[in-house]
């Protein structure tokens, strides 16, 4: 293996790493915006179910 192809490799396993890490932070990301969205809606649902 010479050196500009073990620049290459280093180079793609950096991006593939942060690639994986930001789907990761992503994918968690919008998993808690859902699961706020839904606590919010269902304690609004039965905030109104009280008042009526």
């Amino acid at each position: 293996m010479e050196f500009g192809q073990y620049l290459g490799f280093i180079a793609f396993l950096t991006v593939l790493t942060i690639g994986f890490w930001l789907m990761m932070f992503l994918v968690s990301f919008v998993f808690y915006w859902l699961g706020g969205a839904t606590i919010e809606l269902i304690k609004e649902k039965r905030n109104n179910r009280e008042t009526e």
